[in-house]
């Protein structure tokens, strides 16, 4: 009988196809159960997760990365999560560790990972909004129970609310060194300006769509 991983690293991935494998072989140095979620890309993001040796859902269509997200951790098997950006440049096996150490050791319930000496733009982005990093390590158990995770396109205000409602104890932990390819360099600059400002229209607006569900139920 196979073991379990005690860990295991859930990538939500569109459209990556150029640094997706290298996340993964870095991931895979941390455990072995990497699972790739290919939220509906046009490239080659799929196939480049499966020839790194990850394992991959690949979706149809474009949902988001909230419902993404879920179906990573639905696949998952350990009782714990990394959850990392496709689009990270410079991850290393130390960031891996001190992302997930103080979650195992008992310190945190969440730790969430924050830019550090890396490039200026994706530093500074960072430190202005942290509680929208995708660099996270808690319990699948936990995550699975966020409200909304799997209706929200982008999770991490559900993410921090359910983090503030259920009094979890959280922490930053600082990635030196890690940063990640901006929008407006994958897509072009008025593409990535205008993919954006959708992100942070909706991610504004988490708080009001969670107060007409409210109302709802």
């Amino acid at each position: 009988m196979t073991e379990v991983p005690r860990v295991a690293v859930v990538i939500p991935a569109y459209n990556e196809q150029e640094t997706v494998g290298d996340v993964v072989r870095v991931a895979l140095q941390l455990t072995p159960e990497v699972i790739v979620v290919s939220d509906g890309s046009g490239d080659r993001t799929a196939e480049e997760a499966r020839a790194a040796g990850a394992q991959v859902i690949d979706q149809r269509e474009n949902t988001g990365k909230g419902p993404a997200l879920y179906a990573g951790l639905q696949a998952a098997q350990a009782p714990w999560i990394v959850l990392l950006d496709a689009d990270l440049v410079g991850l290393t096996i130390t960031h891996l560790d001190a992302l997930v150490k103080p979650v195992l050791g008992g310190e945190l319930d969440m730790a969430i990972g924050v830019f550090s000496d890396g490039r200026f733009m994706t530093d500074f982005g960072n430190r202005m909004t942290p509680h929208l990093s995708g660099q996270r390590a808690a319990r699948r158990a936990w995550l699975l129970s966020v409200p909304r995770l799997a209706q929200e396109r982008w999770p991490e205000p559900a993410i921090t609310y359910a983090l503030k409602n259920d009094r979890v104890k959280w922490g930053y932990v600082e990635l030196p060194r890690l940063s990640q390819v901006m929008k407006e360099e994958k897509r072009g600059f008025w593409k990535g300006v205008k993919y954006r400002t959708r992100m942070y229209l909706d991610l504004l607006t988490f708080r009001r769509r969670r107060k007409r569900q409210d109302v709802a139920d």
